[in-house]
């Protein structure tokens, strides 16, 4: 993938493996937070463990502007297209055909009996496998949820070269000036939820803001908000660095991250006591373009940047398996569930089964399609 390069350094690459195993540690706490005030000491045990890991799209998107920004002279905009974006379309339509198969099959056949609390195994049926595996032309389905990430990098590559002539003679104050609007718009998800309550209208989370309406979807401030902001902020940091030492790297990246992380696990708490297991209201606190998820990812970023790991052959052979992991570990963890789902095995020893054994089946799967050259632009 674009975010997988060669010439990269090491800490780039263990970032990488440790964000992508934490998308696949999340989804697996998912199952145990769909618990809602069913089981109540799962819920919170879900919750409090998958809110860790909430940064890790996040650093996905950190670690492409660190490796793809500044663009390299020479590009046309065709090509630089036809590039980025081309890579994407084959993984993205191979694998929005291929999940919702994989559910149909493993719940038609094996995982009828499922406790699965986030999924009804009777709805995945031969008539919604065939509509998402053509529908994902318009959007993702639940079997294919982390394509959206796809979608969004479209999106992203689309901008980049504009964005690119303007960072390349930008000073450093602009780009300062640039990032500070950029992280004030970080707070937008908060005041959507404030408005209602200071008698301005819309329902809580959802309020138009800022020249927002039915005729208008793009307030103010839209240009200048989204994951663009993360992409631009790692150049930042790699262009201009912070020059911290240890122990000032940790004395600042450790609290603004502890910060964040409460805000994640018990704002999403206190959102599910006043609108219990609606994951409309939910997702909320657990924005990744909000200032508390931002902050979890900034901490996180820090501390690996100011680790010394020498590049090695082998972990630039993992990291280069990790988009690949991504792509395909969904169903997986799916099943997982159904494996180590016991009573007598304690939740967080469950989570870490289910999360590890996804990943490393996930690893296989994806060595296997990278070992041959017919299957490897699936995973690449």
């Amino acid at each position: 993938m674009d975010w997988i390069k060669k010439d990269n350094v090491g800490w780039v690459d263990l970032l990488r493996i440790i964000a992508i195993f934490a998308v696949v540690y999340s989804h697996s706490c998912d199952f145990f937070i769909a618990q809602f005030n069913t089981d109540r000491t799962s819920f919170l045990t879900g919750l409090f463990m998958e809110s860790i890991g909430r940064p890790c799209v996040v650093l996905m998107v950190m670690i492409s502007g660190h490796l793809l920004l500044p663009i390299k002279q020479g590009y046309t905009l065709g090509g630089y297209y036809r590039k980025r974006i081309g890579r994407i379309i084959v993984p993205l339509v191979f694998w929005s055909l291929v999940l919702p198969v994989a559910f149909y099959v493993y719940y038609r056949y094996f995982g009828q009996n499922t406790d699965n609390p986030a999924i009804v195994a009777s709805t995945f049926t031969l008539e919604s496998m065939i509509n998402h595996m053509y529908t994902f032309i318009f959007n993702f389905s639940y079997e294919g949820t982390p394509l959206w990430y796809l979608y969004m990098l479209i999106g992203l590559y689309l901008a980049l070269p504009i964005v690119n002539s303007w960072l390349v003679q930008a000073t450093k104050k602009d780009l300062q000036t640039i990032l500070c609007l950029w992280a004030a718009t970080l707070l937008l998800p908060y005041l959507k939820v404030i408005v209602p309550l200071l008698g301005g209208s819309g329902e809580a989370g959802f309020a138009p803001i800022f020249g927002e309406c039915a005729w208008n979807f793009y307030g103010s401030f839209y240009y200048m908000s989204g994951f663009l902001g993360y992409m631009l902020l790692a150049y930042y940091l790699k262009t201009y660095s912070l020059n911290w030492n240890w122990r000032k790297t940790l004395a600042v990246a450790i609290p603004v991250y502890l910060a964040g992380y409460a805000v994640t696990s018990f704002g999403y708490i206190y959102v599910n006591n006043l609108f219990p297991g609606d994951y409309k209201y939910l997702e909320i606190p657990w924005y990744m373009c909000g200032l508390n998820v931002a902050m979890q990812a900034f901490g996180v970023y820090v501390i690996f940047a100011k680790i010394k790991v020498t590049s090695r052959p082998w972990l630039s052979k993992a990291a280069a398996m990790m988009f690949g992991i991504y792509l395909c570990h969904f169903p997986i963890v799916h099943i997982a569930y159904d494996w180590f789902h016991r009573p007598e095995l304690p939740l967080p020893i469950q989570i870490l089964l289910i999360a590890s054994i996804s990943f490393v089946i996930s690893y296989i799967v994806t060595r296997l399609l990278y070992s041959m050259p017919v299957t490897r632009k699936l995973v690449k």
